[in-house]
């Protein structure tokens, strides 16, 4: 299963890919830089060979496979390397690279907002349906209960930030079993996975200060292990080396 689905990755990525391997890459990263130059600011004679070190080869001819497995030559490194705009052009490039894959690499579904319970029901069909790889955070509330605003609140940013995280709330009242969540134990939070319980926090409030807010929540729910790493986080890290640079 494992393999099949890594065969399916690579059939995929291909399809996006001008080419694959490091010459490949080469040739991408050449296309790349042309399309993202401005034409007009662009010497004939640069252009020109740009033009040839982009071109995609037959690999069935034998010439053009001879031009596919030369070496770069002197003039065309110093074409690639001599300026300061293909250093800025290197690293969109390299964001770019890193943005596609993320896509590829990003399975199943995505959420990205808090979903609204009506129903001990929908509840219920929430938990079992849901594919088995997906964290569920569900959080049970009241209104005019200290703490549930906040929660929610709390919750709405987390989504956005975690997109491959389901978060749901829920009123107690609506749950089916409102006597089990009554007001001493709200907010609460019920963490599943694969339709079962992994974790529950009632009166989730009390381990926060009196106000609290996203970071706290994220940082609480870290402490267990409930959220995955950020997908984020390696293209806002290129993002500020860009803007340091």
């Amino acid at each position: 299963m494992e393999e099949a689905r890594r065969q399916s990755l690579e059939e995929d990525f291909e399809g996006q890919a001008t080419h694959t391997g490091p010459k490949g890459v080469i040739n991408d990263w050449r296309k790349f830089k042309l399309e993202s130059e401005d034409s007009d600011s662009i010497p004939p004679c640069k252009k020109e060979i740009l033009k040839q070190m982009s071109s995609p080869q037959s690999r069935d001819d034998k010439d053009s496979k001879e031009r596919f497995s030369r070496k770069m030559s002197i003039q065309e490194y110093e074409l690639i390397h001599q300026d300061k705009e293909d250093e800025n052009c290197l690293r969109k490039y390299r964001r770019q690279c890193m943005q596609d894959m993320h896509q590829k690499l990003s399975f199943g579904p995505r959420y990205g907002f808090v979903y609204e319970l009506e129903t001990g029901e929908q509840f219920l069909e929430t938990i079992e349906k849901e594919q088995k790889s997906t964290t569920i955070v569900v959080h049970i509330y009241e209104d005019g209960i200290k703490g549930c605003d906040a929660l929610n609140s709390s919750l709405a940013c987390l989504a956005a930030e975690y997109p491959m995280v389901k978060f749901c709330k829920i009123k107690a009242s609506n749950t089916g079993a409102g006597d089990r969540f009554s007001s001493d134990v709200l907010p609460t939070l019920l963490v599943y996975k694969g339709g079962e319980l992994i974790s529950n926090f009632l009166s989730v409030a009390e381990q926060f200060a009196e106000e609290f807010f996203a970071g706290d929540v994220e940082s609480f729910l870290n402490e267990y292990g409930l959220l995955p790493e950020r997908e984020i986080h390696a293209l806002e890290q290129t993002s500020m080396e860009e803007d340091v640079e």
